[in-house]
């Protein structure tokens, strides 16, 4: 009686192609770790121009006034009047500047914001706490990440 070989892979095989895959995985994988942060912080980057632009045109229409705090998100996706007051009609003819909510900061989920004192010159990142998406200053209407990864050097 003859012994019919079956095809198929011999356990040594098996064992070296896993230790192969294994070996592949630790070099590549970190690579796409640091990628992710990498178009974290990009995305990050996009928002903070396209927000801070509108504020910025925000201001220009309402004779240098930063959008308040406490409406922030009000007044930047509704019609406003020449002092920031929401409404319809022709006396409201500024904005919306962002249209949903806009601007969400992609290392923690958030949009919300949180007042600081810091500047451009001051810097913000003695501010940053991650607990709001955003550092908000009403008076410059200047705007910072609220996350480390942004100030890392």
């Amino acid at each position: 009686m003859a012994r019919h070989h079956r095809p198929g892979f011999a356990p040594i095989e098996v064992l070296v192609a896993v230790v192969v895959v294994v070996v592949l995985a630790t070099v590549v994988l970190p690579e796409f770790s640091v990628s992710n942060g990498d178009i974290r912080l990009s995305a990050l980057k996009f928002n903070l121009h396209t927000v801070q632009s509108q504020i910025d045109a925000y201001r220009d229409d309402h004779r240098g006034r930063s959008p308040a705090l406490a409406t922030f998100m009000s007044q930047m996706t509704n019609k406003t009047d020449a002092h920031g007051t929401i409404g319809q009609g022709s006396a409201f003819r500024y904005g919306p500047y962002l249209q949903g909510p806009g601007g969400i900061n992609p290392f923690n989920g958030s949009n919300s914001l949180k007042a600081t004192t810091a500047t451009m010159d001051t810097h913000a990142r003695t501010a940053v706490d991650g607990s709001t998406g955003w550092l908000y200053n009403e008076a410059t209407g200047d705007l910072f990440p609220n996350t480390p990864e942004y100030y890392r050097d």
